[in-house]
């Protein structure tokens, strides 16, 4: 193998998944950044490494080890299509790390950043004590939001215990046992609250969707992702359920991704707060308990 520094590797590599044609969105938008985390985490460099310092200094050329490593890591990105963050088993949101594997959707819920950005505190007070994170996966939401508000406890509930046991993996990880509980729930059957905040990344694609999905989003557990013939199933009966599980003043926040028309057309006179993220202001939304029992 040639000489290369880690720029000119990153950029081979970036060149290979571009021409394979892999699709991105579990934490990178593009090729490029994910060369740049497959090929950093191969060779054990912190993810803000900076390359140029690194190509400054000869002793860091790659060698043909390192790049016959990196090479078979993207060529297994490509043959089985599985998510960048399945092969590493970690994933990032909102500068938090999060452990990974199959038995869980790969987190990215726009939900993290109003966690993380206070969007939402004007909607909370002193009063605000008790969290679900309903729909938890692998538990980064409830993760989040127990760092976000220290004097809160937070409620992780999942159907799937596959999906339990890795948010179990990440409550012990940011040794928040003793404020994060996990809960195996079909909806809010076991759930009897009340909560002041409910967080609620459902499965909400249409089929529609669903049937046009690409390889690496069928890699994850179907489970999380469809939502029925307008992505609406799962909704439908949460905004029948919340009220008798909420406090008085209590709201959920709830991310409906790209299905904004079926989410109006479901609920057309449902009185709801856009809140603004990286992807628009019409995939997150706050709705009070006071307008659930207008349904």
């Amino acid at each position: 193998m040639s000489t290369l520094t880690l720029s000119g590797l990153i950029a081979a590599s970036s060149e290979r998944l571009t021409h394979a044609g892999v699709v991105f969105g579990h934490g990178t938008q593009s090729a490029f950044d994910e060369a740049v985390w497959l090929v950093l985490w191969r060779l054990g460099l912190p993810l803000d490494t900076d390359l140029d310092e690194v190509d400054d200094q000869a002793k860091h050329t790659v060698s043909p080890e390192q790049q016959a490593a990196c090479a078979a890591l993207i060529e297994q990105r490509i043959a089985t299509r599985k998510p960048a963050a399945y092969l590493t088993q970690e994933a990032w949101l909102q500068g938090v790390s999060f452990y990974i594997d199959e038995r869980a959707i790969v987190p990215r819920s726009l939900i993290a950043e109003v966690l993380a950005d206070g969007t939402i505190d004007a909607w909370l007070s002193d009063q605000t004590t008790r969290v679900l994170d309903l729909c938890t996966g692998n538990g980064s939401l409830a993760v989040l939001a127990a760092l976000a508000w220290p004097e809160v406890q937070v409620t992780g509930a999942d159907i799937s215990d596959d999906a339990l046991a890795v948010a179990a993996i990440n409550v012990e990880r940011h040794d928040l046992h003793a404020r994060v509980q996990l809960i195996h729930s079909d909806g809010l059957s076991a759930l009897p609250g009340p909560f002041d905040l409910i967080l609620c990344n459902p499965p909400y694609v249409c089929q529609a969707s669903m049937a046009a999905l690409p390889a690496e989003y069928r890699a994850e557990p179907e489970l999380a992702l469809a939502g029925g013939t307008d992505g609406m199933d799962f909704v439908r009966q949460l905004f029948k359920d919340a009220p008798g599980r909420m406090s008085e003043h209590a709201v959920l926040v709830l991310e409906i991704g790209n299905e904004v028309a079926h989410f109006i057309a479901a609920f057309p006179k449902l009185e709801v707060a856009w809140l603004d993220t990286s992807a628009g202001d019409d995939q997150v939304l706050l709705i009070t308990r006071k307008a659930l029992l207008s349904l």
